[in-house]
């Protein structure tokens, strides 16, 4: 019997915790056939020896809803082994949507996620008006990977109450209307809504985004709504109101009777305990399926002379709006770099905040566990100079390709492992698609399987791709995925776990009318299979784009 793809020999890890175990796998369309000992050729044949053969990746927190528009293989996650994202995150999405409201969407986006408000006019079709339809026009697209779209609260608030959502509260005529718009757009397909209550979250007038201070009222009418279809709920908090939040976010969970998952960036607590142990536990007593998404690293900014991520100030200003060639001449001159000097000399702050920046390295693999001993501060302080001073040379004798690491949460490394090993925590809030400027934490997957597997051994091999797979498809109701075995969709990742890691992130200007973004690249990735087809062969795209757009069932 010839099948369309083999893939032989490998260490089969399948997804669901069991122990791994030597064998094959057969493939035939898009379709998991047979997996341990596989009779007969494949038409096409990997061979895996020496390699793990798990399922693709999943990844719950991406924000790909502006970038699927020009850029089918969805990077930079393509490249790390996921080959399902769930995007439309922290209640910032495109639909639903009136014609004359895309522009309000477009300028919101650009201040919450960094993604350029030309690049979506631009970039998308904006041939739809109900998130049905927003699905349509993205499937149409080809994507080289599945995506999975939540809607957001503030589309959907804007939709009804227009000017009035950002600052006003509905009547309770407009909340019937809200929910149901809602309601019809898990209907029409998405898995579930979102919603944003973290005030630093504006639009580009400094305003707080529609729907962060909504009241319970209308949060448990969305909540009923999102629950007669069995879609799930996601939130990102205001964290300085833990305690508040995490109730309301239980009573919305009750009213939906569905799954509820939040950005649960570690939050210590004096006992030792997580911070969100008393909390987790009420929503456990109340019935609630609760799953919180953390980086499985410091989360951070990137820093260097390339990226936009420069200290305020007037010359500092002046290197900002220069570009790459120029900025690097202009801290040449040592007039201009005492003038850069002098600026943060003034800002009390910026010492402090060295003391969370670490230097990237010069390796191919970027340097994300470094000790306070390696910080900017530490080097500087080793050095005699001023932090910027220290920054500011080690851009010099790197020309300018020196990169550091801002780092803004999960900063306790030690304290890490203890919290993803939680059970109701996953690894996540990549923010693949947003930040793209600033930030570059997409390549979490690989760096959970070469840290904390392979280096530190906080996992074993089936936890680690439990925790990556089936656990994940589970929130969101994905069956068919996440898991290696016989009638299966066949997302399959080829793995050589000595060489797997993130590698440096890099600055490019492929977004449309050439606004920049950062991305990153992986290594060892023998192949990435989606959906029957090798989209990833030796860490690079192979052109194949059999991705597609997964829908909630209620859309069947």
């Amino acid at each position: 019997m010839a099948h369309d793809l083999v893939i032989r020999n490998g260490l089969i890890v399948d997804g669901l915790g069991n122990e791994p175990t030597e064998g094959d796998i057969a493939i035939d369309g898009d379709t998991i056939s047979a997996v341990g000992e596989v009779d007969g050729r494949g038409r096409e044949e990997i061979d895996a020896e020496g390699h793990a053969v798990t399922p693709g990746f999943v990844d719950l927190h991406t924000h790909f809803d502006a970038q699927a528009g020009w850029d089918p293989l969805l990077t930079p996650v393509s490249w790390h082994g996921v080959t399902t994202a769930l995007f439309g995150n922290c209640g910032v999405t495109f639909a639903p949507c009136k014609p004359a409201d895309r522009d309000f969407l477009a300028g919101m986006m650009e201040t919450v996620e960094d993604i350029p408000k030309d690049a979506i006019l631009n970039g998308l079709a904006w041939d739809w008006v109900s998130y049905g339809e927003y699905l349509d026009s993205i499937e149409k697209l080809d994507p080289a990977i599945n995506i999975i779209g939540l809607v957001g609260h503030c589309a959907s608030r804007f939709y009804v109450m227009g000017e009035r959502a950002i600052d006003g509260q509905p009547t309770e005529d407009e909340i019937r209307q809200i929910a149901e718009l809602v309601g019809n757009s898990v209907k029409e397909g998405a898995i579930g809504f979102s919603s944003n209550r973290l005030p630093a979250h504006v639009l580009p007038d400094g305003r707080s985004i529609p729907g962060t201070f909504a009241e319970s009222a209308e949060l448990a009418a969305i909540a009923r709504a999102v629950g007669k279809h069995n879609g799930i709920l996601q939130f990102v908090l205001n964290y300085a109101n833990l305690d508040e939040e995490m109730a309301l976010i239980t009573e919305q969970g009750v009213h939906a009777g569905t799954r509820v998952l939040f950005s649960a960036p570690m939050v210590p607590s004096e006992n030792g305990r997580s911070g969100y142990a008393d909390a987790i536990a009420r929503m456990r007593a109340e019935g609630v399926d609760v799953s919180g998404l953390t980086l499985p690293r410091s989360g951070g900014f990137v820093s260097s002379i390339k990226s936009g991520t420069l200290l305020p100030g007037v010359a500092w200003k002046k290197l900002r709006a220069m570009d790459f060639e120029g900025r690097l001449a202009a801290i040449r001159d040592e007039a201009f770099r005492s003038e850069l000097v002098e600026e943060a000399r003034g800002n009390p702050q910026l010492e402090a905040m060295a003391g969370n920046v670490y230097w990237l390295g010069d390796t191919d693999r970027p340097a994300y566990t470094r000790d306070s001993e390696e910080s900017l501060a530490s080097l500087a302080r080793d050095a005699g100079e001023h932090p910027v001073e220290t920054w500011l040379r080690y851009m010099l004798e790197s020309d300018g390709e020196a990169q550091f690491h801002v780092r803004f949460f999960n900063l306790d490394l030690d304290a890490l492992p203890a919290f993803l090993s939680e059970d109701w925590v996953l690894p996540g809030i990549g923010d693949a698609g947003a930040h793209v400027s600033q930030i570059m934490d997409s390549g979490w997957t690989s760096f959970l399987l070469s840290h904390w597997y392979r280096e530190r051994g906080v996992f074993t091999l089936a936890e680690a791709v439990r925790k990556m797979t089936s656990a994940q498809a589970r929130v969101i109701g994905l069956h068919d995925r996440g898991v290696l075995q016989a009638g299966k969709r066949a997302d399959v990742n080829v793995i050589d776990l000595e060489r797997v890691a993130e590698r440096q992130p890099e600055l490019v200007h492929d977004f449309p009318g050439g606004a920049p973004r950062l991305i990153q690249k992986a290594r060892g990735y023998r192949a990435t299979v989606c959906n029957g087809d090798v989209i990833l062969r030796d860490d690079e795209h192979t052109g194949t784009r059999p991705g597609r757009v997964l829908r909630n069932g209620a859309a069947a």
